[in-house]
């Protein structure tokens, strides 16, 4: 049996936690340092995620099997350097390979050489060349710009920016020590548009695996309005990753990031996390992580059966094709309940209620920051908890998360109310071309039988005029569609019901035009007997 180390004290942490202990492969679970919730699920141990050689030295006393990093602090520090030297086993990239979250540069370095398509940009060691450049930029017609902090920000070194004055007063704020070490550098890019989306892969160095997509919602306030934050909940899978963009992303983003860190000789067995903006089925990369994504990876174990454990020893162990990824075809959604003034000034140390109700309501609560206090769970972070549950649908989901969210309660909570409302509102699928083509043939000729069909049977000319401006408008309305390659499954299906609707609807009218056949026999009688008579 086997014992597993997991390295942080988050919600990430805690749903890794929550998947390793349902491994038949593992009889304990350690978390350095965890938290309140983690405690019920692992043993917390207290070592902070900085102290490397402390880390190494406990895996090394308990006989640890495999060691998994949440946070990128640790990652970035050369934990996996400091482990492999002393011949332990740990998930993750070392700290070369970990640049490409560390920096931002080296990053958009790597992506140019490797062409991974992301958006154009420029990096920058002095401000006043900074805002120099936003000014060209501005002046060329940019509808807006991108800044962000060169290093780690925990999620919040970034800023889109509508106009100049905002980009160049975060720039300030970036050299200024805003964000410390992380701000001596700043990376200046076009704003992408279109829809976001997280996918995350495993890799080995020798295979790439794409794990299912997932949504974040970075802004604190519905309708994604307000500062960006380190996420406020996220829902597995996202409808804008739809199987032609799967292929796309595996294609034109993960197999040449498999070429390129092999190429440049980074070791890298563990995950690699890119936040994708897609317009038109086409993915950009906005920026790589080399850890599991918080709150993304909440859902997406959530959805994941099987065992986690052998997933993730095979891809340490360079085995990753011999390891097996099942996914429930179930969605699932985790909303991030907060403590009030995040991402700015907050208030810890309040008691935290409801947990035992929303747990009964079948959502699996995950803690993000939270400690004991007196016996009693307090708030102990920005982001407290992360309440999930999965359905048959997204709608199905979204309604068992915010149950039990509700019957959460704490001084100063706060989350958002439209986790996963992106998904309802999504269009529907657009048809195949070959499929837009055989639909319109279907129709037209339904559309033909129908006015063809009153005409030869002597109907009233408005009856048959009305058929076709219905059959004309139809017919030209899915032409239009198709030839933009934008007519979707709901457009089609609409249209036939419609058709439908209406040749019901005639067939009423027609009914209710027809004069009733006149009774001629009472007549016929009384004549009969007045010549009888």
């Amino acid at each position: 049996m086997k014992r597993v180390l997991v390295i942080g004290s988050g919600g990430r942490e805690h749903a890794l936690v929550w998947q390793l202990k349902q491994s038949p492969q593992v009889e304990k679970v350690y978390c350095a340092p965890g938290n309140a919730g983690i405690a019920a699920d692992a043993e917390c141990v207290d070592i902070k995620v900085g102290e490397l050689e402390k880390l190494a030295d406990f895996a090394v006393s308990k006989k640890i099997s495999l060691t998994v990093v949440g946070p990128e602090a640790p990652l970035c520090d050369g934990i996996v350097d400091v482990f492999k030297a002393r011949g332990l086993k740990i998930f993750g990239p070392d700290k070369k390979a970990a640049q490409l979250e560390g920096s931002k540069d080296f990053a958009k370095r790597f992506m140019v050489k490797y062409g991974i398509p992301t958006a154009a940009s420029e990096t920058f060691e002095n401000p006043d060349e900074a805002c120099a450049y936003i000014d060209s930029q501005f002046d060329a017609g940019a509808k807006g710009i991108v800044v962000k902090a060169d290093g780690l920000a925990a999620g919040k070194g970034v800023l889109v920016a509508e106009n100049r004055t905002g980009a160049k007063d975060f720039v300030k704020e970036c050299f200024d020590g805003a964000f410390g070490a992380a701000g001596t550098k700043v990376v200046i890019e076009e704003r992408l548009v279109g829809e976001e989306a997280s996918v995350l892969a495993l890799t080995d160095g020798k295979t790439i695996v794409q794990m299912v997509s997932s949504q974040d919602h970075k802004r604190i306030f519905d309708r994604d309005l307000g500062p960006n934050t380190g996420g406020m909940g996220a829902y597995s899978p996202a409808p804008v990753v739809t199987k032609e963009v799967e292929a796309r992303i595996e294609e034109e983003v993960l197999k040449p990031f498999l070429k390129g860190i092999n190429e440049e000789g980074l070791y890298f067995r563990g995950v690699i996390f890119c936040g994708v903006m897609i317009d038109d089925d086409k993915p950009k990369v906005l920026e790589f992580n080399v850890r599991f994504g918080d709150p993304e990876i909440q859902p997406v174990m959530r959805r994941f059966e099987g065992d986690w454990f052998d997933v993730l020893e095979k891809t340490v162990d360079g085995k990753l094709d011999e390891a097996e990824l099942k996914w429930k075809k179930d969605a699932a959604i985790s909303v991030v309940i907060a403590s009030g003034g995040y991402p700015g000034e907050y208030e810890t140390g309040k008691e935290i209620t409801g947990l035992e109700n929303a747990a009964a309501a079948e959502a699996v609560v995950f803690h993000c920051g939270t400690a004991k206090k007196d016996g009693k769970i307090v708030t102990a972070g920005g982001r407290v908890l992360g309440v999930s549950a999965v359905g048959r649908s997204v709608r199905e989901a979204i309604f068992a998360a915010y149950y039990g969210v509700r019957e959460i309660k704490f001084d100063g909570m706060f989350y958002r109310n439209d986790i996963g409302a992106k998904a309802l509102r999504r269009p529907s699928k657009n048809m195949p071309a070959a499929k837009a083509w055989m639909f319109l043939g279907a129709l037209f000729l339904c559309c033909v039988v129908w006015c063809l069909g009153g005409w030869k049977s002597g109907e009233l000319w408005r009856f048959t005029a009305a058929k076709g401006v219905v059959s004309l408008y139809l017919t030209i309305r899915c032409l239009v569609f198709a030839l933009r390659k934008k007519l979707t499954y709901r457009i089609a299906v609409g249209s036939f019901l419609l058709l439908f609707f209406m040749m019901i609807l005639m067939v009423v009218f027609k009914v209710a035009k027809t004069p009733a056949p006149q009774n001629d026999a009472p007549e016929a009688a009384v004549i009969e007997n007045t010549v009888s008579k």
